[in-house]
């Protein structure tokens, strides 16, 4: 993921990916990972970390389920069906009620199982099983008129009188009883019971869901999520409750887990290829630029011939040299010297130790710098506004949408000449949905800087993405000409291609597709986020998993602190059915995120990935691979 202010591997926008979106160049933030899983009743589930637009989840397949669905039937196809169809799909489908108590076990593994229909209670002599069918009838009808104890003792007679062989009928009992104990919130013996239930039919799914919910109640996550687990196997991931139940339980032990690792990792730096890309988002930030020519000198009498010295004792300027020499390590360091010495340059120091900041991960080391700086009245303007799109960006990324907008606003307020504003903002409102807000930034920042292809290649996007949304297909054609006239009128703007790849895949024309991405690595060949979509491309396409997966280990050569790469491949092995593999590449992501939210979202798939290997071990339970 990208830090507050700059791209993920990309050449422009200022916001983080979501973290239900891809790590992609800035512009295809708001795409999603383009793994499209057409499982009925998929669609409606709900995502499980809220989009930066919004602050709330608004359905739609999230990446923690392409890794829990495993290897249910995929087609690999347009991501962006996925993420902006998400709210009709969700009204398309409610969710599938399981309805309680029963009056016989689901079916179990070899069929309807157990005594079929209970058998009445008018038979003269009653058999064993005959009576225990009785008492759980009885016990129904109190179950249906609420009188939860006296069900509870009906069906404990009915488990005493049942024939301990007639283990589907038994679990019957155990699970009604389990729904009894529900309705009066007794969640250890709702758990209790259940457990029963599954050992007497392993594949039991109302007694695994139910036990699943208590275990929930009960503060059991592990236990909790392995259950569920279970229950989307067995349903084919056709019932929305459970996968609303898989992604809650998820969500909270990503945070647990990722709240206890971040505040003790250790600082690390991204790749200078990822660093790089991040300035290069930025045309109106005075820390990005060269050294000036008074700034440094190439006289230094005592150490003739070494490197030029900047001429004062500037800590600022030292920090700009070793930028240079992408010696980035010490950069917070001597902006840290020029900030103690309260120097000239403070102003530019506090911004650029922030930024710094801000690419390690360490957003609460960075707000303090990016507020000084914010308030400083008599400092650069243009300083001011790049912290303030730094600070919203940041804002975004940890889901504070309005103080985002807040601060973009405040940017363009006091530097309305600034490009870079209307650009970022730009994304920013694509990232909200507001569409026509958006082009109307990008209009902006294409008049104020004519020759922007970063501007008007997102422009071309947001048009694309109104058009698409809409379903109208005059537009979305000229949305697609739009985006021809933009990489002819920049061929060397690699996120031009990047784009127009992206749009190309969501019309199913691979091959043009892949060929844009042909583009985008010849103009940035060490870009290793273009390597994994070419990939993912390779998938969708031809279903070549050798070839994907070469190009994605391809991205991992080139940097091998890509993280959105390690991910791609955690879930890949995962459709494959490398549970083990796919927990080792989803652990490298863990201990490259750059913030705690995506540390939480990369914890949630390596758990969706170890339940599965639970499950499996447990019940022999295995979705179809690739």
């Amino acid at each position: 993921s990208a830090p507050a202010g700059g791209a993920a591997g990309g050449r422009s926008a200022a916001l983080p990916r979501s973290p239900g979106a891809p790590r992609v160049s800035a512009a295809l933030l708001p795409l999603p990972l383009p793994i499209l899983l057409l499982l009925p009743g998929v669609m409606a589930a709900s995502k499980p970390v809220e989009a930066p637009g919004g602050g709330g989840g608004t359905g739609g397949l999230s990446r923690w389920q392409l890794a829990l669905v495993l290897g249910a039937p995929i087609l690999l196809g347009a991501g962006a069906i996925y993420l902006w169809g998400r709210r009709a799909a969700r009204r398309g489908k409610g969710a599938s009620e399981r309805k309680t108590p029963e009056g016989r076990a689901s079916p179990g593994p070899g069929g309807e199982g157990g005594s079929g229909q209970p058998d009445g209670p008018g038979h003269e002599e009653m058999s064993p099983l005959g009576r225990a069918q009785a008492a759980k009838n009885k016990g129904n009808k109190y179950f249906k008129a609420g009188k939860y104890e006296l069900a509870i003792q009906c069906y404990t007679e009915a488990i005493s009188l049942c024939p301990p062989e007639k283990n589907i009928d038994l679990s019957t009992f155990y699970q009604n009883r389990a729904a009894a104990y529900e309705q009066l919130q007794k969640w250890t013996e709702v758990a209790q019971d259940c457990t029963k239930a599954v050992e007497l039919n392993p594949k039991y799914v109302k007694a695994l869901f139910r036990r699943a919910k208590a275990h929930e109640k009960l503060d059991n996550k592990k236990e909790c999520l392995e259950d569920v687990t279970a229950v989307c196997i067995l349903e084919a991931f056709q019932n929305q409750q459970s996968m609303l139940l898989a992604d809650k339980v998820l969500k909270l032990l990503g945070k647990e887990k990722a709240k206890e690792k971040y505040k003790n990792r250790e600082p690390l730096m991204p790749s200078p290829q990822f660093i790089k890309s991040y300035f290069s988002s930025f045309t109106d930030d005075i820390i990005s630029q060269p050294l000036l020519k008074g700034e440094k000198s190439d006289e230094d009498k005592d150490k003739e011939g070494e490197a030029s010295e900047v001429k004062e004792n500037s800590g600022y300027l030292r920090a700009k040299q070793y930028m240079e020499e992408e010696n980035y390590d010490k950069i917070i360091s001597e902006s840290t010297k020029e900030i103690e010495a309260k120097g000239r340059y403070m102003a530019e120091a506090l911004l650029l130790r922030a930024t710094f900041y801000l690419l390690i991960g360490n957003a609460s080391a960075a707000k303090p710098d990016l507020d000084q700086v914010i308030s400083m009245e008599d400092a650069n303007v243009k300083l001011r506004a790049n912290a303030l799109i730094k600070r919203g960006s940041m804002y975004m990324q940890q889901q504070q949408p309005v103080l985002s907008t807040q601060d973009f606003n405040m940017a363009a307020d006091i530097d309305p000449q600034n490009a870079d504003v209307y650009h970022h903002r730009g994304q920013l409102k694509i990232l909200l949905d507001q569409i026509e807000e958006a082009v109307e930034d990008f209009d902006e920042c294409i008049r104020l800087r004519p020759n922007s292809a970063l501007a008007q290649a997102q422009k071309c996007f947001a048009l694309y993405r109104q058009a698409y949304t809409g379903s109208n297909a005059l537009t979305v054609q000229a949305a697609m000409k739009g985006f021809e006239d933009v990489i002819k009128k920049f061929p060397k703007c690699a996120e031009g291609y990047a784009l127009y790849a992206q749009a190309l895949t969501d019309q199913q024309q691979f091959g043009k597709a892949d060929e844009m991405y042909d583009k985008c690595i010849d103009l940035e060949p060490d870009n290793a986020t273009t390597y994994v979509h070419k990939g993912l491309l390779q998938l969708q396409w031809k279903q070549d998993l050798d070839k994907g997966l070469e190009l994605i280990s391809k991205a991992i050569e080139i940097d091998n602190k890509c993280d959105f790469a390690y991910e791609t491949m955690g879930t890949i092995e995962v459709q494959r059915g490398n549970l083990d593999k796919a927990i080792e590449m989803f652990n490298k992501a863990i201990n490259l995120a750059k913030s705690e939210m995506e540390m939480a979202h990369l914890y949630s798939l390596c758990d969706a990935a170890y339940a599965q290997t639970e499950v499996a071990k447990k019940y022999g339970l295995k979705p179809p691979t690739l």
